[in-house]
């Protein structure tokens, strides 16, 4: 279908009334014109198995299978009044019910909102009040989190949510059954599948809304086409030569970029078995590699840590033979774990760097030496540009240090109802400003050296600084306060929230992790430490000098002992 005139003022609106800098990867088709060709050529292959972690059981799905499971939550969905370029909000765990919700609403030309798991009442209310999202389907809990009661209370208080639903039997009356709904009616049999294909989007049309941690204080909805997306996708499979026979592991949540463009988009676009988990446990994914014969994964270096020390302590020996490559993201590779990856898993690690606004951008080669995989992100695909700036906007020379601007097929279209961030952030040539530091090899491969962004990356997870600081702020114990991050062998990242006491009695790091659970702040962003200082570092117009606060606490272990949510 080609697009309309509405889908074209869209575009235009939500990029404040400017075409895109740079074009996307000019592709007419979508992951629903590749979904539905492997629906109809690959019908018994296995398309997902989802592994729960609580019952320790396995749900697998066929593409025949997914395939009408995706066409009746479309016809569902349009029952329910979405229409071509709605948003949809879910929030769950990695299940096959997420990836049949994403390609449902492609399937109607509608857009996909991901909230992750550990988001509560503070950060969803934010992002269903800024898409006006009509519907919120929710796992019902998720660890100790109620999402089915959050749902609930957000469905009373915001008055564009018409429709709340759950997965699982956990949940208020005023949240409506999934399966009740979308999978005991043949609602397929209610519309043709002319009628359903004459709705599917072309690859200019919005396929996803994912917002992330920013540093202005409030999380950034970054906009992505099915195109854009679909471009994010390549590197992977063409670097490493992956196709329709290769089978792909995602335990990193597919809320995020990384589960959702290569556990969900690149499987459904190439016709692969995707493998899911639910909660991460190495001891399970070593199992799922063996009987799923999985050739490939991704995820922070965490991941990696355990699944090796996991493959040490077992006393069952795994056929781990399958595994070519383990694909690592969000922070350096250490050396060491390089070989541990060799020994233990049999596999080789990849490097990457990428963001939400473009998915991977630079990638390790399977012949790179390990060196090179320690001490470089890899090297930029060819559709992705990189170049590194100085003060001036002028271009460094190798090995020399300042801003990473990217730019290429892959690159988001906006920032949801901010086209002035958007600006803000790109250069007339196009150029995108990513935060980082960084800088290019003789060779061309990119290293980064550090952020200019007030972010954390805690296990892969961007903490909000600026929100978390803001709620600090709040408690009545505490006059100032900055929260920075300090060096974790597992998790790259931990928070330390280094406080100057507003009276004589400091805070305690309990008083704090309450109060922020009182905010609905999720665990995942709570300080770990705590540090009481009498003045704060800053400069002579008085901003805090958190770098002078990272050097100080790197060189030294924190005072208070870690806590970690």
């Amino acid at each position: 279908m080609s697009e309309d005139t509405d889908t074209k003022k869209d575009l235009d609106d939500a990029r404040g009334g400017q075409k895109p800098k740079y074009s996307p990867h000019g592709r007419t088709q979508t992951i629903v014109h590749d979904f539905l060709t492997h629906v109809r050529e690959k019908a018994d292959k296995a398309a997902i198995v989802s592994h729960h972690q609580a019952s320790d059981t396995i749900e697998t799905c066929t593409y025949r299978q997914l395939g009408r499971l995706v066409d009746r939550i479309a016809v569902a969905l349009l029952d329910l009044g979405v229409q071509p370029g709605d948003i949809v909000s879910i929030q769950m765990p990695n299940q096959w019910q997420f990836s049949a919700l994403h390609l449902a609403i492609s399937r109607i030309g509608a857009t996909t909102n991901p909230l992750i798991p550990i988001l509560r009442d503070r950060e969803a209310r934010f992002i269903l009040e800024r898409t006006e999202s009509p519907i919120f389907i929710v796992q019902d809990v998720i660890g100790s989190l109620h999402h089915a009661e959050m749902a609930s209370n957000l469905h009373e208080s915001i008055p564009t949510l018409q429709h709340v639903f759950a997965i699982g039997d956990r949940h208020p009356e005023s949240v409506r059954n999934f399966d009740e709904f979308f999978l005991r009616t043949r609602w397929e049999d209610r519309c043709a599948s002319a009628e359903l294909d004459a709705l599917r989007p072309n690859g200019e049309a919005f396929g996803q809304l994912q917002f992330t941690s920013g540093t202005t204080g409030e999380p950034k909805g970054v906009l992505h086409t099915h195109n854009t997306m679909y471009a994010a996708t390549l590197g992977i499979p063409v670097v490493l030569d992956l196709d329709e026979n290769d089978v792909v592991l995602m335990a990193s949540t597919m809320a995020h970029q990384t589960g959702f463009l290569y556990g969900l988009c690149m499987p459904m676009h190439y016709g692969m078995k995707a493998v899911y988990m639910d909660a991460w446990d190495p001891a399970v994914m070593l199992r799922l590699v063996q009987d799923e014969e999985v050739t490939w994964t991704m995820g922070a270096t965490p991941f990696v840590l355990d699944a090796c020390s996991a493959a040490q302590q077992t006393d069952t020996t795994h056929n781990l033979a399958s595994l070519r490559y383990f694909t690592c993201g969000g922070a350096p590779i250490p050396p060491h774990a390089i070989d541990l990856a060799r020994r233990h898993l049999g596999t080789k690690l990849i490097a990457v760097w990428g963001m939400t606004e473009n998915g991977v951008c630079t990638i390790s080669s399977p012949t790179d030496s390990d060196e090179k995989v320690a001490s470089t992100d890899g090297k930029p695909l060819p559709w992705m540009s990189a170049r590194i700036a100085g003060p001036q906007n002028e271009d460094l020379p190798a090995g020399t240090e300042g801003r990473l601007l990217v730019r290429g097929a892959s690159q988001f279209v906006t920032y949801f109802k901010r086209p002035d961030l958007y600006d803000a952030a790109h250069g007339a040539d196009g150029w995108f400003d990513t935060g980082d530091l960084a800088y290019l090899t003789e060779d061309g491969y990119l290293r980064i050296t550090g952020r200019s962004k007030d972010i954390i990356i805690r296990g892969g997870e961007n903490v909000p600084v600026a929100e978390v600081e803001a709620i600090l702020y709040r408690h009545p114990k505490v006059a100032e306060a900055a929260l920075v991050g300090i060096p974790d062998e597992r998790l790259s990242e931990r928070g330390c929230a280094v406080i100057v006491p507003a009276g004589e009695i400091p805070p305690t790091l309990e008083e704090l992790t309450t109060h922020l659970d009182q905010a609905k702040m999720a665990r995942q962003f709570w300080p770990e430490h705590l540090e009481i200082r009498d003045t704060l570092p800053k400069t002579v117009s008085g901003k805090i000098q958190k770098f002078k606060l990272r050097q100080e606490l790197a060189a030294r272990a924190p005072q208070s002992p870690a806590q970690t949510p």
